[in-house]
């Protein structure tokens, strides 16, 4: 052999060791990236898991909270209804005593249906006075007023409606508007 083989020799050698290490390292390099990606699935499967539970969980309660919307909504009439039986007695009706026990008992259905109301989380929504709010109030007609501010509910012509946090009927309100001329 010349020199010059040897030295080829010499810098082919090193250079096999290092691709036989090369190789060995390969395949727990490559099992290592596939642990590492099956790690991550296995973490965005956790992950997704407990987001659709806590959704779930969410629903529920949510579904428990505004149970009784439908039922509640049907009430509302009722309500209602009581409330234009009692203003429509005339004065001098309620100061006659055989009307007066009458009186008493609608007036009592009232308040009792008002209690049952709170104590389902339904509150009606104070309309007049306040300024006019699209989630809460459904505007029927402008009035002008010299009174009050353009915008501000001067007239209820069907009281509104909450079930906690949630609208279950708009307030049917007259809105201020600057008089003309």
């Amino acid at each position: 052999m010349s020199e010059e083989n040897i030295g080829e020799n010499e810098v082919e050698t090193p250079e096999t060791e290092p691709s036989a290490e090369a190789e060995v390292e390969s395949p727990f390099a490559k099992l290592e990236g596939e642990l590492e990606k099956l790690r991550n699935e296995v973490l965005y499967a956790q992950a997704e898991t407990q987001n659709v539970r806590r959704r779930l969980e969410k629903e529920k309660a949510d579904a428990s909270a505004y149970a009784a919307t439908g039922f509640a909504r049907d009430m509302l009439s009722v309500a209602d209804n009581l409330g234009r039986a009692l203003a429509a007695i005339p004065a001098e009706l309620r100061e006659d005593e055989r009307i007066n026990s009458l009186l008493t008992g609608i007036e009592m259905t009232a308040k009792e249906l008002e209690n049952v109301f709170q104590r389902n989380g339904i509150s009606k929504i104070e309309a007049l006075g306040a300024k006019l709010d699209p989630n809460r109030h459904q505007a029927m007609v402008e009035l002008p007023s010299a009174d009050a501010e353009p915008g501000t509910v001067i007239q209820e012509m069907q009281a509104g409606y909450m079930i906690k946090d949630r609208l279950l009927r708009p307030a049917l309100v007259g809105v201020a508007k600057t008089p003309e001329g």
